[in-house]
Protein backbone atom coordinates (compact mmCIF):
# COMPACT_ATOMS: atom_id res chain seq x y z
CA UNK A 1 0.00 0.00 0.00
CA UNK A 2 1.18 3.81 -0.76
CA UNK A 3 0.66 6.96 -0.05
CA UNK A 4 -2.24 7.85 -2.70
CA UNK A 5 -3.89 4.27 -2.04
CA UNK A 6 -4.01 5.08 2.06
CA UNK A 7 -5.06 8.76 1.43
CA UNK A 8 -8.06 7.35 -0.84
CA UNK A 9 -8.80 5.07 1.94
CA UNK A 10 -8.97 7.88 4.57
CA UNK A 11 -10.79 9.69 2.51
CA UNK A 12 -13.50 7.46 1.14
CA UNK A 13 -13.52 6.90 5.65
CA UNK A 14 -13.41 10.22 7.05
CA UNK A 15 -16.91 9.74 8.44
CA UNK A 16 -15.70 6.87 10.84
CA UNK A 17 -12.32 8.85 11.98
CA UNK A 18 -14.60 12.33 12.90
CA UNK A 19 -17.23 10.25 14.41
CA UNK A 20 -14.28 8.38 16.43
CA UNK A 21 -12.62 11.53 17.24
CA UNK A 22 -16.01 13.90 18.22
CA UNK A 23 -16.72 11.02 20.86
CA UNK A 24 -13.04 10.63 22.16
CA UNK A 25 -13.44 14.30 22.82
CA UNK A 26 -16.54 14.68 24.07
CA UNK A 27 -16.16 11.40 26.44
CA UNK A 28 -13.11 13.19 27.92
CA UNK A 29 -14.95 16.60 27.98
CA UNK A 30 -17.44 14.91 30.40
CA UNK A 31 -15.29 12.58 32.13
CA UNK A 32 -13.36 15.83 33.08
CA UNK A 33 -16.19 17.97 34.33
CA UNK A 34 -17.17 14.68 36.23
CA UNK A 35 -14.32 14.20 37.86
CA UNK A 36 -13.96 15.33 41.22
CA UNK A 37 -11.45 18.45 41.91
CA UNK A 38 -8.01 18.02 42.97
CA UNK A 39 -6.14 20.77 45.07
CA UNK A 40 -2.36 20.39 45.83
CA UNK A 41 -0.47 22.44 48.20
CA UNK A 42 2.60 22.77 47.89
CA UNK A 43 6.23 23.25 51.02
CA UNK A 44 9.63 24.17 50.07
CA UNK A 45 12.37 22.66 52.72
CA UNK A 46 16.09 23.81 51.73
CA UNK A 47 18.76 21.27 53.51
CA UNK A 48 21.59 23.74 54.78
CA UNK A 49 24.90 23.27 53.81
CA UNK A 50 26.61 23.47 57.21
CA UNK A 51 30.36 23.38 57.08
CA UNK A 52 31.15 23.11 60.63
CA UNK A 53 28.57 22.16 63.40
CA UNK A 54 28.51 25.54 65.77
CA UNK A 55 27.40 23.26 68.91
CA UNK A 56 30.60 20.74 68.31
CA UNK A 57 33.11 22.64 65.69
CA UNK A 58 33.08 19.40 63.78
CA UNK A 59 33.03 19.48 59.99
CA UNK A 60 30.26 17.33 58.49
CA UNK A 61 29.89 17.12 54.57
CA UNK A 62 27.21 15.28 54.90
CA UNK A 63 25.32 17.08 52.21
CA UNK A 64 27.54 16.70 49.48
CA UNK A 65 28.03 12.69 49.90
CA UNK A 66 26.34 10.64 46.77
CA UNK A 67 22.59 9.58 48.23
CA UNK A 68 22.15 11.70 51.14
CA UNK A 69 18.88 13.67 48.97
CA UNK A 70 17.63 10.50 48.43
CA UNK A 71 18.25 9.28 51.76
CA UNK A 72 16.38 12.63 52.93
CA UNK A 73 13.38 11.78 50.28
CA UNK A 74 13.23 8.69 52.12
CA UNK A 75 12.84 10.14 55.57
CA UNK A 76 10.00 12.17 54.83
CA UNK A 77 7.90 9.56 52.98
CA UNK A 78 8.70 7.38 55.83
CA UNK A 79 5.75 5.86 58.06
CA UNK A 80 7.73 7.59 61.18
CA UNK A 81 7.15 11.25 59.37
CA UNK A 82 3.38 10.66 58.88
CA UNK A 83 2.61 9.19 62.61
CA UNK A 84 4.30 12.60 63.86
CA UNK A 85 2.10 14.60 61.51
CA UNK A 86 -1.03 12.41 62.89
CA UNK A 87 -0.09 13.11 66.42
CA UNK A 88 0.51 16.87 65.51
CA UNK A 89 -2.55 17.59 64.37
CA UNK A 90 -4.52 14.96 66.40
CA UNK A 91 -6.52 13.51 63.76
CA UNK A 92 -6.93 10.02 65.56
CA UNK A 93 -9.00 12.02 67.70
CA UNK A 94 -11.17 13.09 65.06
CA UNK A 95 -14.98 11.31 65.39
CA UNK A 96 -15.57 11.14 61.61
CA UNK A 97 -11.80 9.80 61.33
CA UNK A 98 -12.70 6.78 63.49
CA UNK A 99 -15.65 6.02 62.33
CA UNK A 100 -14.16 5.33 58.57
CA UNK A 101 -11.67 3.80 59.99
CA UNK A 102 -14.16 1.19 61.54
CA UNK A 103 -15.90 1.01 58.09
CA UNK A 104 -12.35 0.17 56.87
CA UNK A 105 -12.15 -3.36 58.58
CA UNK A 106 -8.50 -2.18 58.70
CA UNK A 107 -5.79 -4.77 60.63
CA UNK A 108 -3.68 -2.16 61.63
CA UNK A 109 -4.30 0.54 64.19
CA UNK A 110 -5.90 3.69 63.47
CA UNK A 111 -2.82 6.18 63.53
CA UNK A 112 -1.19 3.53 60.83
CA UNK A 113 -4.11 3.29 59.06
CA UNK A 114 -3.50 7.10 58.99
CA UNK A 115 0.23 7.54 58.38
CA UNK A 116 -0.74 4.99 54.95
CA UNK A 117 -3.73 7.61 53.73
CA UNK A 118 -1.63 10.24 54.53
CA UNK A 119 1.63 9.08 52.42
CA UNK A 120 -0.33 8.05 49.30
CA UNK A 121 -1.31 11.74 48.95
CA UNK A 122 1.78 12.92 49.31
CA UNK A 123 4.91 13.34 46.84
CA UNK A 124 8.48 14.62 47.25
CA UNK A 125 10.11 16.26 44.59
CA UNK A 126 13.86 17.10 44.94
CA UNK A 127 16.16 19.70 43.44
CA UNK A 128 18.50 18.63 40.84
CA UNK A 129 21.18 21.16 41.35
CA UNK A 130 20.18 22.84 45.09
CA UNK A 131 19.83 21.28 48.02
CA UNK A 132 16.08 22.48 47.97
CA UNK A 133 13.14 19.66 48.58
CA UNK A 134 9.51 20.66 47.66
CA UNK A 135 6.68 18.07 49.81
CA UNK A 136 3.55 18.46 47.70
CA UNK A 137 0.25 17.03 49.07
CA UNK A 138 -3.14 16.62 46.88
CA UNK A 139 -6.63 16.67 48.58
CA UNK A 140 -10.23 17.63 48.13
CA UNK A 141 -10.04 20.60 50.38
CA UNK A 142 -7.63 23.51 49.97
CA UNK A 143 -7.18 23.92 53.32
CA UNK A 144 -6.72 20.93 54.58
CA UNK A 145 -3.74 20.20 51.68
CA UNK A 146 -2.18 23.33 52.68
CA UNK A 147 -1.74 22.36 56.29
CA UNK A 148 -1.39 19.04 55.68
CA UNK A 149 1.63 19.84 53.74
CA UNK A 150 2.88 22.30 56.38
CA UNK A 151 2.45 19.40 58.74
CA UNK A 152 5.03 17.29 56.84
CA UNK A 153 7.88 19.85 56.34
CA UNK A 154 7.44 20.54 60.32
CA UNK A 155 7.52 17.09 61.24
CA UNK A 156 10.44 16.39 58.64
CA UNK A 157 12.56 18.84 60.44
CA UNK A 158 11.67 17.30 63.90
CA UNK A 159 12.95 14.19 62.98
CA UNK A 160 16.34 15.58 61.18
CA UNK A 161 16.46 16.62 64.34
CA UNK A 162 15.46 13.72 66.62
CA UNK A 163 17.95 11.50 64.09
CA UNK A 164 20.69 13.65 65.20
CA UNK A 165 20.26 13.61 69.29
CA UNK A 166 19.04 10.24 69.92
CA UNK A 167 22.45 8.73 68.81
CA UNK A 168 24.24 11.64 70.57
CA UNK A 169 22.10 10.56 73.40
CA UNK A 170 22.96 6.97 73.67
CA UNK A 171 26.44 7.58 73.51
CA UNK A 172 26.44 9.75 76.40
CA UNK A 173 25.28 7.18 78.26
CA UNK A 174 27.84 4.66 77.34
CA UNK A 175 30.44 7.41 77.68
CA UNK A 176 29.18 7.71 81.37
CA UNK A 177 29.54 4.13 82.16
CA UNK A 178 32.71 3.86 80.42
CA UNK A 179 33.87 6.94 82.35
CA UNK A 180 33.41 5.48 86.21
CA UNK A 181 35.47 1.96 84.58
CA UNK A 182 38.25 3.84 83.25
CA UNK A 183 37.78 6.21 86.30
CA UNK A 184 38.16 3.25 88.72
CA UNK A 185 41.57 1.74 86.49
CA UNK A 186 42.93 5.10 86.48
CA UNK A 187 42.96 5.20 90.69
CA UNK A 188 43.74 1.82 90.71
CA UNK A 189 47.16 2.32 88.87
CA UNK A 190 47.59 5.82 90.63
CA UNK A 191 47.46 3.55 94.23
CA UNK A 192 49.63 1.35 92.73
CA UNK A 193 51.97 4.10 92.15
CA UNK A 194 51.90 5.67 95.55
CA UNK A 195 52.51 2.30 97.10
CA UNK A 196 55.52 1.63 95.24
CA UNK A 197 57.07 5.05 96.01
CA UNK A 198 56.91 4.52 99.37
CA UNK A 199 57.49 0.90 99.90
CA UNK A 200 60.97 2.39 98.00
CA UNK A 201 61.25 5.70 99.63
CA UNK A 202 61.72 6.76 96.29
CA UNK A 203 60.49 11.04 95.79
CA UNK A 204 62.45 11.99 92.94
CA UNK A 205 64.58 8.64 91.65
CA UNK A 206 66.35 10.93 88.83
CA UNK A 207 67.80 13.25 91.60
CA UNK A 208 68.82 10.62 94.07
CA UNK A 209 70.33 8.74 90.93
CA UNK A 210 72.45 11.46 89.90
CA UNK A 211 73.38 12.03 93.82
CA UNK A 212 74.11 7.85 93.92
CA UNK A 213 75.86 7.93 90.64
CA UNK A 214 78.19 11.09 92.03
CA UNK A 215 78.95 9.37 95.32
CA UNK A 216 80.11 6.23 93.28
CA UNK A 217 82.31 8.43 91.57
CA UNK A 218 83.69 9.15 94.78
CA UNK A 219 84.51 6.52 96.36
CA UNK A 220 86.66 5.02 92.73
CA UNK A 221 88.43 8.08 93.37
CA UNK A 222 89.11 7.13 96.83
CA UNK A 223 89.59 3.45 95.87
CA UNK A 224 92.20 4.72 93.37
CA UNK A 225 94.18 6.78 95.93
CA UNK A 226 93.63 4.11 98.65
CA UNK A 227 95.48 2.12 96.34
CA UNK A 228 98.51 4.13 95.90
CA UNK A 229 99.00 4.45 99.52
CA UNK A 230 98.98 0.19 99.45
CA UNK A 231 101.78 0.29 97.16
CA UNK A 232 103.82 3.77 98.61
CA UNK A 233 103.96 1.27 101.96
CA UNK A 234 105.04 -1.24 100.75
CA UNK A 235 107.71 0.06 98.83
CA UNK A 236 108.79 1.86 102.15
CA UNK A 237 108.68 -1.46 103.68
CA UNK A 238 110.61 -3.43 101.42
CA UNK A 239 113.10 -0.41 100.33
CA UNK A 240 113.77 0.66 104.33
CA UNK A 241 116.45 -1.25 104.55
CA UNK A 242 117.74 -0.12 101.25
CA UNK A 243 117.09 3.46 102.42
CA UNK A 244 114.03 4.12 99.73
CA UNK A 245 111.98 5.90 99.77
CA UNK A 246 108.11 5.47 99.11
CA UNK A 247 105.20 7.23 98.31
CA UNK A 248 104.09 6.95 101.98
CA UNK A 249 106.70 9.54 103.13
CA UNK A 250 104.51 12.07 101.06
CA UNK A 251 101.36 11.01 102.36
CA UNK A 252 102.14 10.28 106.06
CA UNK A 253 103.54 13.12 108.10
CA UNK A 254 104.60 10.69 111.15
CA UNK A 255 106.44 8.87 109.17
CA UNK A 256 108.59 11.75 107.45
CA UNK A 257 109.13 13.32 110.88
CA UNK A 258 110.69 9.65 111.87
CA UNK A 259 112.49 9.39 108.65
CA UNK A 260 114.10 12.70 108.97
CA UNK A 261 115.22 11.71 113.17
CA UNK A 262 116.26 8.62 111.54
CA UNK A 263 118.85 10.50 109.14
CA UNK A 264 119.74 12.74 111.72
CA UNK A 265 120.71 9.82 114.12
CA UNK A 266 122.52 8.05 111.86
CA UNK A 267 124.49 11.33 110.87
CA UNK A 268 125.44 11.70 114.48
CA UNK A 269 126.58 8.18 115.00
CA UNK A 270 128.74 8.47 111.69
CA UNK A 271 130.15 11.40 113.31
CA UNK A 272 131.20 9.50 116.23
CA UNK A 273 132.28 6.31 115.16
CA UNK A 274 134.51 8.33 113.09
CA UNK A 275 135.91 10.60 116.35
CA UNK A 276 135.63 7.30 119.15
CA UNK A 277 136.07 3.45 119.40
CA UNK A 278 133.29 1.16 119.60
CA UNK A 279 133.41 0.57 122.86
CA UNK A 280 133.22 4.44 123.87
CA UNK A 281 129.49 5.03 125.90
CA UNK A 282 128.88 7.60 123.26
CA UNK A 283 129.16 5.38 120.47
CA UNK A 284 127.06 2.30 122.05
CA UNK A 285 124.53 5.68 122.63
CA UNK A 286 124.48 6.77 119.48
CA UNK A 287 123.86 3.26 117.84
CA UNK A 288 121.18 2.50 120.38
CA UNK A 289 119.58 5.34 119.02
CA UNK A 290 119.63 4.65 115.86
CA UNK A 291 118.43 1.16 116.09
CA UNK A 292 115.80 2.38 118.05
CA UNK A 293 114.99 4.87 115.48
CA UNK A 294 115.12 2.57 113.09
CA UNK A 295 112.29 -0.12 115.21
CA UNK A 296 109.80 2.92 115.21
CA UNK A 297 110.49 3.74 111.93
CA UNK A 298 109.45 0.28 111.18
CA UNK A 299 106.87 -0.02 113.64
CA UNK A 300 105.04 2.87 112.00
CA UNK A 301 105.62 2.05 108.51
CA UNK A 302 103.77 -1.44 108.84
CA UNK A 303 101.10 0.30 110.84
CA UNK A 304 100.55 2.78 107.77
CA UNK A 305 100.29 -0.17 105.56
CA UNK A 306 97.72 -1.80 107.84
CA UNK A 307 95.93 1.27 107.89
CA UNK A 308 96.41 1.94 104.14
CA UNK A 309 95.29 -1.84 103.28
CA UNK A 310 92.41 -1.54 105.82
CA UNK A 311 91.13 1.71 104.04
CA UNK A 312 91.39 -0.12 100.47
CA UNK A 313 89.26 -2.70 101.86
CA UNK A 314 86.40 -0.66 103.39
CA UNK A 315 86.82 1.50 99.96
CA UNK A 316 86.52 -1.32 97.73
CA UNK A 317 82.90 -2.81 99.94
CA UNK A 318 81.89 0.18 99.76
CA UNK A 319 82.00 0.71 96.11
CA UNK A 320 80.49 -2.38 95.84
CA UNK A 321 77.21 -1.82 97.91
CA UNK A 322 76.86 1.68 96.22
CA UNK A 323 76.95 -0.23 92.64
CA UNK A 324 74.54 -2.55 94.45
CA UNK A 325 72.22 0.16 95.57
CA UNK A 326 72.50 1.96 92.03
CA UNK A 327 71.88 -0.92 90.53
CA UNK A 328 69.24 -1.49 92.77
CA UNK A 329 67.73 2.25 91.45
CA UNK A 330 68.42 1.61 87.69
CA UNK A 331 65.04 -1.25 88.55
CA UNK A 332 63.05 0.56 90.84
CA UNK A 333 63.73 3.58 88.04
CA UNK A 334 62.45 0.88 85.15
CA UNK A 335 59.51 -0.39 87.48
CA UNK A 336 58.12 2.77 88.62
CA UNK A 337 58.65 4.25 84.49
CA UNK A 338 55.89 1.65 83.89
CA UNK A 339 53.76 2.05 87.23
CA UNK A 340 53.90 5.86 85.68
CA UNK A 341 52.94 4.81 81.94
CA UNK A 342 50.17 3.21 83.18
CA UNK A 343 49.07 5.82 85.35
CA UNK A 344 49.42 8.14 82.06
CA UNK A 345 47.76 5.85 79.48
CA UNK A 346 44.59 5.62 82.33
CA UNK A 347 44.86 9.02 82.96
CA UNK A 348 44.87 9.76 79.04
CA UNK A 349 42.06 7.24 77.98
CA UNK A 350 40.14 8.53 80.73
CA UNK A 351 40.51 12.27 79.30
CA UNK A 352 39.55 11.54 76.19
CA UNK A 353 36.61 9.78 77.15
CA UNK A 354 35.76 12.51 78.93
CA UNK A 355 36.33 14.54 76.24
CA UNK A 356 33.78 12.65 74.03
CA UNK A 357 31.48 12.86 77.14
CA UNK A 358 31.38 16.36 76.61
CA UNK A 359 31.44 16.60 73.16
CA UNK A 360 27.98 14.24 72.75
CA UNK A 361 26.10 15.74 75.31
CA UNK A 362 26.28 19.13 73.99
CA UNK A 363 25.14 17.15 70.62
CA UNK A 364 22.84 15.28 72.47
CA UNK A 365 21.04 18.52 73.85
CA UNK A 366 21.18 20.60 71.07
CA UNK A 367 18.03 21.36 68.84
CA UNK A 368 19.67 23.14 65.47
CA UNK A 369 18.15 21.61 62.81
CA UNK A 370 19.86 21.64 59.15
CA UNK A 371 16.59 21.85 57.17
CA UNK A 372 14.49 25.61 56.99
CA UNK A 373 11.04 25.81 56.14
CA UNK A 374 12.11 28.27 52.69
CA UNK A 375 8.13 28.70 51.79
CA UNK A 376 5.07 27.52 53.29
CA UNK A 377 2.17 25.94 51.80
CA UNK A 378 -1.08 28.36 51.13
CA UNK A 379 -4.80 27.28 50.18
CA UNK A 380 -4.28 26.50 46.45
CA UNK A 381 -7.13 28.65 44.56
CA UNK A 382 -7.21 26.90 41.71
CA UNK A 383 -7.62 23.23 41.21
CA UNK A 384 -4.89 21.22 40.08
CA UNK A 385 -6.61 18.37 38.09
CA UNK A 386 -8.62 17.71 36.10
CA UNK A 387 -6.54 20.24 33.87
CA UNK A 388 -9.31 20.41 31.03
CA UNK A 389 -7.21 22.20 28.54
CA UNK A 390 -4.71 19.54 28.80
CA UNK A 391 -7.12 16.88 28.62
CA UNK A 392 -8.92 18.64 25.80
CA UNK A 393 -5.38 18.62 23.76
CA UNK A 394 -4.73 14.81 24.32
CA UNK A 395 -7.98 13.79 23.70
CA UNK A 396 -7.83 15.04 20.12
CA UNK A 397 -4.65 13.83 19.57
CA UNK A 398 -5.99 10.35 20.84
CA UNK A 399 -8.82 10.56 18.86
CA UNK A 400 -7.48 11.50 15.48
CA UNK A 401 -4.85 8.06 16.52
CA UNK A 402 -8.26 6.26 17.03
CA UNK A 403 -9.88 7.18 14.27
CA UNK A 404 -7.41 6.56 11.59
CA UNK A 405 -6.96 3.07 13.40
CA UNK A 406 -11.21 2.56 12.90
CA UNK A 407 -10.74 3.61 9.43
CA UNK A 408 -7.80 1.01 8.48
CA UNK A 409 -9.97 -1.06 10.35
CA UNK A 410 -13.12 -0.86 8.68
CA UNK A 411 -11.29 -0.86 5.38
CA UNK A 412 -9.83 -3.97 5.97
CA UNK A 413 -12.90 -5.67 6.81
CA UNK A 414 -14.75 -4.10 3.61
CA UNK A 415 -11.97 -3.83 0.86
CA UNK A 416 -13.16 -1.93 -2.17
CA UNK A 417 -11.10 -0.83 -5.29
CA UNK A 418 -10.57 3.14 -4.91
CA UNK A 419 -7.75 3.25 -8.15
CA UNK A 420 -6.52 1.65 -10.68
CA UNK A 421 -3.62 0.71 -8.91
CA UNK A 422 -5.70 -1.47 -7.25
CA UNK A 423 -7.18 -3.27 -10.35
CA UNK A 424 -3.38 -3.74 -11.40
CA UNK A 425 -2.29 -5.27 -7.67
CA UNK A 426 -5.70 -7.51 -7.73
CA UNK A 427 -5.81 -8.47 -11.80
CA UNK A 428 -2.64 -8.63 -12.71
CA UNK A 429 -3.14 -7.16 -15.78
CA UNK A 430 -2.69 -3.64 -17.48
CA UNK A 431 -5.20 -0.55 -17.58
CA UNK A 432 -6.23 0.55 -21.08
CA UNK A 433 -8.07 3.61 -19.64
CA UNK A 434 -9.76 5.06 -17.08
CA UNK A 435 -13.33 6.63 -16.87
CA UNK A 436 -13.89 9.48 -15.03
CA UNK A 437 -17.46 10.56 -13.48
CA UNK A 438 -17.97 13.99 -13.91
CA UNK A 439 -20.34 14.83 -10.62
CA UNK A 440 -20.49 17.78 -8.55
CA UNK A 441 -19.37 15.40 -5.75
CA UNK A 442 -16.11 14.73 -7.85
CA UNK A 443 -16.05 17.94 -9.09
CA UNK A 444 -15.72 19.43 -5.49
CA UNK A 445 -13.54 16.84 -4.95
CA UNK A 446 -10.94 17.57 -7.96
CA UNK A 447 -10.72 21.23 -6.67
CA UNK A 448 -9.46 20.70 -2.96
CA UNK A 449 -6.95 17.04 -3.80
CA UNK A 450 -5.24 16.65 -6.96
CA UNK A 451 -4.94 13.44 -8.76
CA UNK A 452 -2.76 11.03 -7.30
CA UNK A 453 -3.51 7.86 -9.28
CA UNK A 454 -0.54 6.71 -11.56
CA UNK A 455 -0.34 3.59 -13.90
CA UNK A 456 1.81 0.87 -13.30
CA UNK A 457 1.86 -0.36 -17.16
CA UNK A 458 1.16 0.64 -19.92
CA UNK A 459 -0.79 -1.43 -22.79
CA UNK A 460 1.92 -1.91 -25.50
CA UNK A 461 0.79 -1.62 -29.05
CA UNK A 462 -0.68 -4.96 -30.68
CA UNK A 463 -0.75 -6.50 -27.68
CA UNK A 464 -3.98 -8.71 -26.55
CA UNK A 465 -6.13 -7.80 -23.71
Amino acid sequence: MNFSQLFLILRARYKIILLVLVVTVMTTLLVSLLLPKTYKADTTLMLTQMGTDPVTGMIFPAQMMPGYMATQLDVINSTSTALMVVNSLRLDQNEAIKQQFEDSDSQNSIRHWLADLLLANLSVEPSRESGVISINYKGADPVFVAAMANAFGEAYQEISIRLKVEPSQKAAVYFTDQINVLRDQMEIAQKKLSQYQQDEGIVNVDYRLDVETSRLNELSSQLVMAQGEVMGATSDQNNNNRGGEGQSIVTNSLVNSLKINLAQAESNFADISQKLGINHPSYEGAKAEVEKMRLELNRHVNATSRNAISREAEIRSALEDQKNNILALNKARDELQLLVREVEGAQSAYESAMQRLNQTSLEGQSNLSSVSLLDLAVPPVTHDSPKLLLNMLLSVFLGTLLGLGFGLLAEMLDRRVRSAEDLVEVLQAPVLGVIKRNTPEHRRFRLFWPSLMRFHSRPKIGSRT
